[in-house]
């Protein structure tokens, strides 16, 4: 679970609150990862004070609420070393809409799939020049530029993809065919039809 983990490597830095590992998180990827929710936040805090991977007091104060602050345990940090130690690998299939709707376009025909190609280039060229942009205004934050430029890759990773559905549209339409085998009112074989397949 990375938001687990990264809450915990914030805390490797000390004892935090929610607020600020929120603000510091995001300070630190959330151009590109976007906010981190902060109820989502507290489940994640409560999560870990429930497993033992981190502690949590109340400090009071004088003119607000008290605060609930959290320290990272000793088991806590050996589980941030053990997932740092980990390597990423997928855990399932490779799953993206874009492939769903190539599936579903295929079956309406060619017009369908140049539609859904023409679209997706087009939001792909718009992320590009957003990302570039995004990239400028970073220049000085190295996690945060290399965050931004390993999205770059994957968005013109994922434009090739779509230029590679472009050239093969007449393959993706054409379904293939196969044998339906037709029963008569006794239910004896009365020979095939050929049927597009799906």
């Amino acid at each position: 679970m990375p938001i687990h983990h990264a809450v915990l490597a914030l805390l490797a830095d000390g004892e935090s609150h929610g607020y600020q590992l929120k603000a510091t998180f995001e300070e630190s990827i959330g151009p590109q990862w976007g906010d981190l929710n902060i109820g989502h936040l507290y489940q994640v805090l409560d999560r870990l004070v429930r497993d033992e991977l981190v502690t949590k007091h109340e400090v009071p104060q004088t003119a607000r609420p008290d605060k609930t602050v959290y320290e990272l345990t000793e088991a806590g940090n050996d589980e941030l070393e053990r997932w740092l130690e980990t390597p990423f690998a997928r855990q399932g299939g490779y799953r993206d809409d874009f492939f769903l709707k190539l599936f579903a376009s295929s079956r309406l025909g060619d017009a369908a799939v140049a539609k859904v190609v023409r679209a997706q280039r087009s939001a792909y060229l718009a992320e590009l020049s957003s990302l570039a942009d995004l990239r400028a205004g970073h220049e000085s934050d190295p996690l945060v530029r290399l965050l931004i430029e390993a999205a770059i890759l994957h968005t013109e990773a994922n434009l090739r993809v779509v230029e590679l559905a472009e050239a093969n549209r007449k393959q993706l339409t054409a379904r293939p065919r196969r044998t339906v085998v037709v029963a008569d009112e006794t239910g004896a074989r009365a020979g095939g039809r050929t049927a597009d397949a799906g």
